[in-house]
C-alpha cells in the first residue's frame, strides 16, 4: 500500500464524495464546497481554488453533520447528471430532545450554469435504534455515539447502516435494500418523504471490530472503507478499516501512523478505482492498495 499527498482543500470538512470529475466536500452544517478533480492536482502546497460552494436544501429544518457522505446508484430523473446523494445527521442534534439517531438524508443534485442546487427528497430513519439486542449494546454504560454511519453498495444495490456498540466493543453492520424514492410517506415537518426501516426490512447483519469514533465511510466493490479516530495525541489514533460485506468480516486495519500520518481523518471516497482521503486540516491523499 502506498499513501501519497494529492492536494489541499478547505479545513474542518467532514466526509465527501467524488463523482463525474467533481469532489463534493461537506461541513457539519450543510455547506458543500465543490472542486474539480482535475484542478486539484495542481495544489499540493496551498489550498485549492474551489469550483463553487452551495448550501444543502432545508438546513434550517434539518441539517446533516455529514459524518458519512456517498452517492447512490439511482437517479431522480433519467436526465440528471448526478445520482442521489446520501448524508447523515450523526450527532448534530445530540443535545436536542429529538436526537434524530440513525437518520440519513437523501438529496437530488442539479448542476446550474455556475453552481449546484440540491433538493431534499427523502429522510431514511432506522426504526429500531432503541433496541438493545440489535442497535444499542446492552450493558452498564450508554453507547458513546449511537448515531450511525451509512454507505451505499452501488454494485449490489444495498444500503448499509452501522453503529458503535460500546458494551460489546463491536461495530454492527446492517444491510437493507436501498429505499426507492416514493417508498416513504410525506413528512409535513420537513416537506420530504420519510422512510422508516424496521427490523423486518433487515436483509442481514454482522459484527466486526470496534470502530473508535467513526469518521467518513464509503463502499467500493462490495467493501466498506471506514475511517475512525482523531489525532494521535488524543490516544485514539487515525485508522482505516476495510470490511468485506460478502464475507461479513474485517479484511484489514490500516494504521495511518505507520505511514507517518497522525491527524484526524474525515473523508474517504473513490474516483473510479482510485481511493482518496482527507484529514481535518484539508490535506488530501491518494491511497494505492
Amino acid at each position: 500500500m502506498i499513501i501519497k499527498p494529492f492536494s489541499k482543500v478547505k479545513t474542518e470538512r467532514q466526509d465527501g464524495a467524488i463523482y463525474n470529475g467533481y469532489f463534493f466536500s461537506l461541513n457539519h452544517a450543510g455547506v458543500c464546497t465543490v472542486y474539480e478533480m482535475e484542478s486539484l492536482k495542481n495544489y499540493k502546497d496551498k489550498e485549492a481554488a474551489c469550483f463553487t460552494e452551495f448550501t444543502l436544501d432545508k438546513i434550517d429544518l434539518i441539517a446533516p453533520h455529514s459524518n458519512s457522505v456517498v452517492f447512490g446508484n439511482k437517479f431522480y430523473d433519467e436526465k440528471d447528471e448526478f445520482p442521489l446523494l446520501y448524508t447523515n445527521i450523526y450527532n448534530n442534534y445530540s443535545e436536542s430532545e429529538n436526537k434524530l439517531v440513525g437518520v440519513c438524508l437523501v438529496y437530488r443534485l442539479q448542476k446550474t450554469e455556475k453552481s449546484f442546487k440540491s433538493t431534499l427528497l427523502q429522510i431514511i430513519e432506522i426504526g429500531f435504534t432503541e433496541d438493545k439486542k440489535l442497535w444499542k449494546s446492552e450493558g452498564e454504560k450508554e453507547d458513546v455515539r449511537p448515531y450511525g454511519n451509512f454507505a451505499v453498495d452501488t454494485e449490489n444495490d444495498k444500503f448499509y447502516a452501522f453503529t458503535m456498540r460500546d458494551n460489546t466493543q463491536t461495530t454492527r453492520f446492517f444491510s437493507f435494500e436501498v429505499p426507492k424514492i416514493g417508498d416513504g410517506e410525506m413528512s409535513p415537518e420537513y416537506g420530504a418523504e420519510k422512510v422508516v426501516l424496521k427490523t423486518s426490512d433487515i436483509c442481514d447483519y454482522f459484527d466486526c471490530g470496534y470502530q473508535n469514533y467513526m469518521q467518513g465511510a464509503c463502499c467500493h466493490n462490495g467493501k466498506i472503507y471506514s475511517l475512525e479516530g482523531f489525532d494521535s495525541t488524543s490516544g485514539i489514533p487515525p485508522i482505516l478499516r476495510i470490511i468485506d460485506t460478502r464475507e461479513k468480516k474485517e479484511e484489514s486495519v490500516v494504521k495511518f501512523e505507520d505511514f507517518g500520518l497522525d491527524k484526524e481523518p474525515e473523508m474517504i471516497s473513490f474516483d473510479k478505482d482510485i481511493c482518496y482521503f482527507t484529514n481535518h486540516y484539508g490535506n488530501m491523499y491518494r491511497i494505492d492498495f
